[in-house]
């Protein structure tokens, strides 16, 4: 019998010990890929190595269309994870999407961690905050446009190396310089939407879309058929005419290209660097866009492109505190400093964008720092960023109307007209879904 008591007693102090040491899972949906995917869960084991209240689980779950689709299915079923990875794109559609998420900004106070909003990098937090002031999203890995080049095919064509173009006049002089040089591609894009018609916008301070680019509210409509706008499409279709631009597809494709040392120069994303370093045989640079010096206001400052964290409801309230924890941790400057610099992506904070500047890095790696420049700069009403309903199916159907311009099948103007008119049906069907 007091053997029983004793066996009972220690069965009892051992399940005491484990309930002590019991983690709260935290579920987090998200779409990076290679690199990428080691990064994040680099920085989830980093996060469940501080601490032992919490375990983040990270879970590929296919692309950010896939993810979100999954999501919603998911929801839906009572089955959501805590934590959901969207694109940029999807950020007005998780706005409207009432019931379905909590607001990052209650989140965090709930748990009782502060919110500062002046410690962020403005265009990277405003984009990803209400009206009111509250943050609806986590900024998780955020990027913006910039130009890529190959500094030796500019050797070769007796281009300096250390001075790309800074206008759109001086890249279509380098690129004539280049093909004439032998380079079968001197200029190509990757997410031609978002380079050449959303960051264009904002970086020559013209509105995409009325509304202030749909912060306004559901009512905007897109206003990309401006005489800067044809003329700038105008101009990319006589350098495809005369083989100086090169398009090789939607969403990055443009990328490899570049990566190879087929295409010269390239408009993409900031987040290419860590692949360029990885892949590229050659000595590149990181540019500014490009930009009309006629146009009064320009350069302003380029837009947001990347995703942002998103906490979906129906949780338990510990699981909350569990994610604010795993938030404050995202936002040390420590950790913001070392993905920046792995990545590509920015520093969401302008401390860690400091503590990466006094380290050296950019003195080390030439143009690192472009794409942070490009965004801390004070936005305006027409520079904060674009965030529209229905945003994805709208860059489907730019992508349509351009690749038309490009295949020469229409003139700029016909396919902006196009492409306005029926994008702004995509946004009156949004607009009444979300009255």
């Amino acid at each position: 019998m007091k053997f029983r008591t004793l066996a009972l007693s220690a069965a009892l102090a051992a399940m005491g010990s484990n309930a002590a040491f019991a983690q709260t899972e935290i579920q987090w949906w998200h779409s990076m890929t290679g690199g990428l995917n080691d990064w994040v869960v680099d920085i989830a084991n980093n996060f469940n190595a501080s601490q032992k209240d919490y375990k983040i689980v990270p879970t590929y779950k296919g692309t950010y269309d896939e993810s979100m689709t999954a999501s919603i299915a998911a929801f839906r079923a009572g089955n959501a994870p805590h934590i959901l990875q969207v694109y940029e794109v999807g950020t007005a559609t998780m706005m409207a999407a009432k019931g379905a998420v909590v607001p990052v900004g209650k989140v965090m106070a709930d748990a009782g961690h502060k919110f500062d909003p002046k410690a962020y990098i403005p265009a990277v937090v405003g984009y990803y905050t209400a009206p009111s002031g509250e943050m609806l999203s986590y900024p998780f890995n955020s990027s913006t446009t910039v130009l890529n080049y190959n500094k030796d095919l500019f050797k070769k064509a007796g281009l300096d190396p250390n001075k790309p173009p800074s206008t759109w006049p001086e890249l279509v002089s380098a690129a004539a310089k280049l093909k004439a040089s032998g380079v079968s591609c001197p200029f190509t894009t990757s997410w031609q939407g978002w380079t050449q018609l959303e960051s264009f916008s904002t970086w020559h301070n013209t509105l995409f879309a009325t509304q202030n680019n749909g912060f306004g509210g559901t009512s905007a409509r897109l206003a990309f058929n401006s005489p800067l706008h044809v003329r700038h499409i105008e101009n990319l279709a006589n350098m495809a005419k005369q083989g100086l631009f090169h398009y090789r597809g939607r969403g990055n494709k443009g990328d490899a290209p570049f990566y190879s040392g087929e295409c010269a120069m390239a408009t993409a994303s900031s987040s290419t660097y860590a692949s360029i370093k990885k892949n590229a045989k050659f000595d590149f640079g990181i540019a500014p866009l490009p930009y009309y010096p006629d146009v009064q206001g320009a350069p302003q400052n380029t837009i947001i492109g990347g995703a942002s964290l998103w906490v979906m409801a129906g949780k338990k309230p510990a699981e909350y505190k569990g994610v604010a924890a795993f938030f404050q941790y995202l936002t040390n400057p420590e950790v913001q400093a070392a993905s920046h610099q792995r990545t590509g992506y920015l520093p969401i904070t302008l401390a860690s964008f400091e503590m990466t500047e006094k380290a050296g890095f950019y003195k080390q790696n030439p143009g690192t720092d472009t794409a942070v420049n490009q965004m801390i700069r004070k936005t305006t009403d027409k520079s904060r960023g674009v965030r529209l309903g229905n945003f994805n199916q709208i860059r489907a159907i730019m992508d349509e109307e351009l690749e038309l311009v490009w295949a020469g099948k229409k003139t700029a103007k016909e396919a902006l007209d196009a492409a306005v008119k029926r994008g702004n049906e995509q946004l009156e069907r949004f607009q009444k879904a979300n009255k």
